[in-house]
């Protein structure tokens, strides 16, 4: 049974979701015919004190974000980033090796930037040359350490991010352009919003905003959940019914089950069935973060971003603006008044913005990739062991 290694790190909870859809999706198509194993390089095979570095990158990203757009912007220089990632090769050569030895991959798929050229330089040096796949988890804004000429197939989410891998270098024939893999349950077709809405406890005809902050829920989720409730009130019946999924805050849910809440509300802490809550309301507002973007557009869910993290995700926003599937405001208020317009007079705009979401999607992206990933494990170039 061919073996897959997929290499992530958790900086942010897009590189695992991105390599558990990949996991998923080689079982949905392949069945037992692969083995695909996860493993967490950074934080797990890496000596400290190089695997307390995806630690800080919430704190950078979310409370000091400068600082992290410093760093981001700093590592696009070649001459900065290769000495960095020279530096952890050599330090973390051993811890790296060791994984390799014992996992023996057939194939291995890096969804991590800082992941390609330690892992690389690693495996020549063992002398061991399985097929390497990059498979780029952001969609718009692309770091040019993503892009490694050594890799075989680099998949990318975005005609921008295509363009970009062109332009550091990458040959046509290493590009793919499949859309960001994202959970092979969305490439199903949802159930009527009406049996939907009746199994999750919502109202069946009031209009539905889903209000999220990712895994975590972070972010000023309640600012504009308590602003969007505030303005779908209006001053008879409710204009809109909302939803708000908290994550793993339960400080955060605790706060808003305290709440007294003008129209029907559901706030939930983290859960397993975002694409029925998707497919059950009407808009999501939203930080500009890739996988629940390429979620939405999937289900036709016009966006309302709500921010971004600087560098690998300002990109997102006029990817999202510009091709017509949404808008953009950070101010809770303002963000309240256009779902309230949305609901109300801009029912037309609303609805040509879900039809612009649907024909963004790429529902089948993920089996996509793990059809041609499957192709390449027992190919032409000859796997060496170590």
């Amino acid at each position: 049974m061919p073996k897959i290694l997929i290499l992530m790190s958790d900086t942010g909870g897009g590189h695992r979701a991105s390599a558990q859809a990949l996991q998923a999706g080689f079982a949905q198509r392949f069945g037992e015919r692969f083995q695909v194993e996860i493993a967490d390089l950074w934080m797990k095979h890496t000596p400290f004190p190089l695997n307390q570095i995806p630690k800080s990158y919430s704190f950078l990203a979310t409370r000091t974000p400068w600082a992290w757009k410093f760093i981001w912007h700093t590592g696009e220089h070649p001459r900065a980033a290769h000495l960095v990632q020279e530096v952890a090769t050599r330090y973390a050569r051993k811890s790296v090796e060791q994984l390799f030895r014992e996992q023996r991959p057939d194939l291995v798929i890096s969804v991590h930037p800082l992941l390609q050229d330690i892992s690389l330089a690693i495996l020549a040096h063992m002398g061991c040359y399985p097929p390497f796949v990059t498979v780029i988890t952001d969609l718009a804004s692309v770091h040019p350490t993503w892009f490694h000429p050594q890799a075989d197939r680099c998949f990318v989410a975005s005609p921008q991010a295509y363009e970009r891998g062109l332009a550091a270098g990458m040959q046509s024939d290493q590009l793919r352009l499949y859309g960001l893999p994202i959970r092979p349950v969305f490439a199903q077709p949802p159930r009527p919003k009406a049996i939907l809405r009746q199994e999750l406890g919502m109202e069946a005809a009031l209009p539905a905003t889903l209000v999220v902050g990712g895994g975590e829920g972070m972010g000023p989720v309640a600012q504009i959940a308590r602003s969007v409730a505030a303005a779908l009130a209006g001053r008879g019946a409710p204009l809109g019914q909302l939803v708000v999924v908290c994550g793993r805050n339960h400080k955060l849910k605790a706060e808003l089950d305290a709440h007294d809440w003008p129209i029907p509300v559901r706030v939930n802490g983290f859960v397993d069935n975002m694409p029925d809550w998707m497919a059950a309301c009407d808009c999501i507002v939203t930080k500009a973060g890739p996988g629940t973007i390429a979620e939405a557009l999937v289900r036709g869910l016009p966006i309302l971003l709500s921010g971004f993290i600087p560098g690998q995700e300002e990109g997102n926003v006029p990817y999202v603006v510009e091709n017509g599937a949404g808008a953009f405001h950070t101010d809770p208020a303002q963000i309240a008044r256009i779902v309230a317009r949305w609901f109300g007079t801009e029912r037309d705009q609303l609805a040509q913005m879900a039809v612009r979401a649907r024909e963004m999607g790429n529902p089948q992206a993920t089996l996509h990739i793990v059809e041609e990933i499957a192709q390449m494990v027992g190919g032409e170039k000859e796997i060496q062991r170590g």
